[in-house]
Parts: C-alpha cells; sequence; structure tokens
C-alpha cells in the first residue's frame, strides 16, 4: 500500500547560543554539560558522548503560549490536551499588503469567513519574518487589533499565529490580544516564519512543546503538513 505524499513545511526559526530573540530578555547559553573529550574517560575506547546543557527563558525562538502564560488559573503546557497542539485544520491571513501595523477585523473578513473558521487555526501571514534577526525586527512590528482577536475568538479560532514579534501592540503596557484569546484557552503562536510557503487552507499546522508544569509559554518546533 503507497503512502500518500505530504508536504512538511518548517515554520520555525532555530535557537542558537548567545542571540537575543526577544528585546530586553537574555540570550540563551547552550554548551557543553559533558564534551566529548570529557566523556571519553567514562567509556571504553572509541565511545564517546556529548551532554548538552541549554538556559534560556520561555520566550524564546519560535513559541506556543497557552493560558497558563497571561492567567495565574489558566492551564500550563502539561496541562493543556496533546490534541491542542497536534494537526490542526488552519487557515492563513495575508496581511503583507497592509497599510499601517494594525491587522483589525476589516482585514480578517475580507479574507475569512466565521462559519469556516470554527474549529481551526488562523495564522496572520505579515512578512515580517524577512527581518529575523535584524534590530529593526523590534521596532514597529506588525500586530492584531483587540477587535481582530475578539472576531477570531467568537468566530471559534483554535490556535492564532503570527510571524511577528508579538500579536499585540507593545507600545503600551496592554496586551488586549493575549487577553482576549488566552482567557478562552486560544492557543498563541509568535514568531512563525515561512508563511508565505503555505496555501490558504487545505493543510494542518502543529506545535508541540514540552509537558511542563507551571510553564504557560515554550518554544516549539512549529510545522505544516500539507497533503
Amino acid at each position: 500500500m503507497n503512502t500518500p505524499a505530504r508536504a512538511l513545511v518548517d515554520l520555525s526559526h532555530a535557537i542558537e547560543h548567545g542571540v537575543v530573540y526577544y528585546k530586553g530578555l537574555p540570550a540563551p547559553v547552550i554548551c557543553d554539560y559533558l564534551s566529548r573529550e570529557d566523556s571519553r574517560a567514562r567509556y571504553e575506547p572509541g565511545t564517546e558522548f556529548h551532554i548538552g546543557r541549554v538556559e534560556l527563558i520561555t520566550n524564546t525562538g519560535t513559541y506556543i503560549d497557552c493560558p497558563f502564560h497571561r492567567y495565574a488559573d489558566g492551564r500550563d503546557t502539561a496541562s493543556m490536551p496533546l490534541e491542542r497542539f497536534v494537526d490542526q485544520p488552519t487557515l492563513v491571513v495575508r496581511a503583507t499588503e497592509r497599510e499601517g501595523r494594525a491587522i483589525d477585523v476589516a482585514q480578517l473578513v475580507a479574507q475569512l469567513s466565521a462559519s469556516d473558521v470554527r474549529g481551526k487555526a488562523v495564522l496572520v501571514h505579515t512578512g515580517w519574518d524577512a527581518l529575523w534577526g535584524t534590530d529593526a525586527y523590534f521596532e514597529g512590528h506588525p500586530y492584531l487589533t483587540e477587535q481582530a482577536a475578539l472576531w477570531l475568538r467568537d468566530a471559534g479560532a483554535v490556535l492564532v499565529g503570527i510571524d511577528s514579534f508579538n500579536i499585540d501592540n507593545t507600545d503600551g503596557g496592554t496586551r488586549p490580544v493575549h487577553t482576549v484569546l488566552l482567557r478562552e484557552e486560544i492557543l498563541i503562536a509568535e514568531h512563525l516564519c515561512n508563511l508565505q510557503s503555505l496555501p490558504n487552507a487545505g493543510f494542518t499546522f502543529t506545535a508541540v512543546p514540552p509537558k511542563l508544569v507551571g510553564v504557560g509559554t515554550f518554544p516549539v518546533r512549529a510545522f505544516a503538513t500539507i497533503p
């Protein structure tokens, strides 16, 4: 029996030692806990291993937000059901030719039907990932408005992702999109990439964090599966 061909599209940025991924937060430390050279003393000749050590904040690289990130009584990565992270039917909103930074309801309804959104992930393609690795990535990024978040909530989205620095406007101290979505257990994926490689519909999205108790955000290997 032949397995139908499918394509996997990586939607995650790589994480490297010493690189700042969120302005104002520390860079990850990726180093040896046990180097190959030191391991040779523990094993027979010709046998060696490497054990790495990683120290990072949870908002590093491409990551997913669970309710606990925003709410003390929300579910963390360990308590969210596994199926919430895997093979979510997905729609893409194209916002690369937007006017200004804000992505509002009008840009959503021009491309999406509320009836089609229910039970699906929605990924917002802004093209901002082209600035990844530059100082410009941290400044003036596109974001969703609170009204857009309310529309997605009411339409029944289960996850909302964006290829930008933050799904919210970070100019002030409020985060209405996080507040609206995470209160309803609508997961958020940030710092995605390669959304230009995806069709507008007809594929699934997967982004699985480790099963960590007391953690609401963590890096993921996010990818699309295209039949």
